[in-house]
């Protein structure tokens, strides 16, 4: 189960069926979570890449907030019809659409096709190793997934610490930690070198 923590839902608890093998992020990291992200931008704006979606506890938040572009990855079909099932309950089937594909498949598929302004990753149990991390956040910065301006949010295990030069923050909540990844803002000067 998870709460909807801010938004037109909030306070809404969604339970999943049991036999789900699920980890939603703790209702403690997403209220810290979302205020990082609500005091730098304006969600109703934003288009969300969530990787890794699980049954959407993420992409809710996000739709609850009024954000109109999301689009949730996730491998496993009882969770994407689950996503999908809710989001309709919720009146949000129009803000979140759910992709079922494998996410390092779908980043090597899809790359250049469509950038987002945020990336949500929260990898499953079995991703502990560093290179996995890294294989992941070079699919999304060499497939240009993010636009200029754009941040990368990777959960990890607290205990797993993150090396990357493009990593510009890191922020830990009890055994869960948040690195974010920003991508530069195109410098008007740089961008008329270029195009001469």
């Amino acid at each position: 189960m998870f709460r909807i923590i801010a938004g037109r839902w909030k306070g809404k608890r969604i339970a999943a069926p049991k036999h789900f093998e699920v980890r939603p992020t703790t209702d403690f990291a997403k209220e810290a979570l979302f205020s990082i992200i609500d005091h730098r931008h304006d969600l109703e704006f934003l288009s969300v890449l969530d990787l890794f979606a699980g049954i959407g506890s993420i992409s809710f938040e996000f739709a609850s907030r009024d954000c109109k572009d999301i689009t949730a990855v996730e491998l496993n079909p009882k969770h994407c019809a689950f996503i999908n099932t809710t989001a309709a309950e919720l009146d949000m089937a129009l803000q979140i659409n759910v992709v079922r594909a494998d996410v390092y498949e779908f980043l090597k598929k899809n790359r250049s096709k469509k950038q987002f302004d945020m990336i949500f990753s929260d990898a499953p149990f079995d991703t502990t190793e560093e290179p996995q991390y890294q294989k992941l956040i070079e699919l999304v910065l060499h497939g240009e997934f993010l636009k200029p301006g754009g941040s990368f949010i990777l959960e990890h295990p607290s205990r797993l610490k993150l090396s990357h030069p493009q990593i510009v923050e890191s922020r830990k909540y009890g055994n869960l930690t948040f690195s974010f990844i920003e991508k530069p803002e195109v410098n008007s000067d740089t961008a008329l070198l270029t195009e001469v």
